[in-house]
């Protein structure tokens, strides 16, 4: 069997970054909001549960010092807002943003088996789920692996983020770019960073069916 070329092979059909590109598409870009920095950071602290004195020896700061940033008396340096982030154990940007709003959105999605959205290729047959929902965290997708050799894949696929997949039907081998291949069978399932290269053939007498769930943030 032929060792497929590590490289980054150009955007292609059986690339599941092309149904990345579809769960995005259409996804307004967030917008930083600038807050009070003296409120962000007590809030932050009385988040960790720390008084000032226990926050100010994780900033390495002097209590007076975080004291009179959090009332707005003092306007930290760049290097005292870099001990501010790492002694909360955020980015610096999060100093400047509001939290996410913890709220329910009782946002959800039902999608009956064939009414996945379908996207054909010369390796898989992927079904996306869950497509009514937009600004998803997470790209759910069933895909019937058709490739029985690596050859048949133009170099590795690799795309941003995590990755899991669930083995529905048949037998699979999972190739990686930092492991050796594995099989999985009925039942069996494998999380991995997805930008590592990573192709997966069907070793069943049948086409294998998957269960794939992409992060997307």
């Amino acid at each position: 069997m032929t060792e497929p070329q590590d490289d980054t092979p150009a955007l292609a059909e059986t690339d599941p970054r092309k149904l990345i590109r579809i769960a995005r598409a259409g996804e307004d870009a967030r917008s930083l909001t600038h807050i009070n920095l003296g409120d962000r950071v007590r809030a932050l602290r009385k988040a960790q549960g720390w008084t000032l004195e226990q926050a100010a020896r994780q900033a390495g700061l002097a209590r007076s010092t975080l004291s009179k940033i959090e009332n707005g008396q003092m306007s930290p340096t760049y290097d005292g807002l870099k001990k501010l982030a790492t002694g909360l154990r955020i980015p610096i940007p999060q100093l400047f943003t509001p939290p996410e709003k913890a709220e329910v959105t009782g946002r959800m999605a039902v999608t009956k088996a064939g009414d996945g959205e379908s996207h054909v290729t010369a390796t898989y047959e992927h079904d996306l789920l869950a497509g009514a929902l937009s600004r998803k965290k997470m790209l759910p997708y069933r895909a019937r692996v058709r490739a029985r050799s690596m050859d048949e894949f133009d170099g590795w696929v690799r795309h941003d983020g995590e990755e899991f997949l669930y083995v529905l039907t048949g037998i699979i081998q999972l190739y990686t770019e930092f492991y050796a291949p594995v099989e999985l069978r009925r039942g069996d399932s494998a999380y991995y960073d997805a930008a590592m290269g990573h192709n997966v053939i069907s070793v069943s007498p049948e086409d294998a069916t998957i269960l794939w769930v992409t992060s997307l943030s």
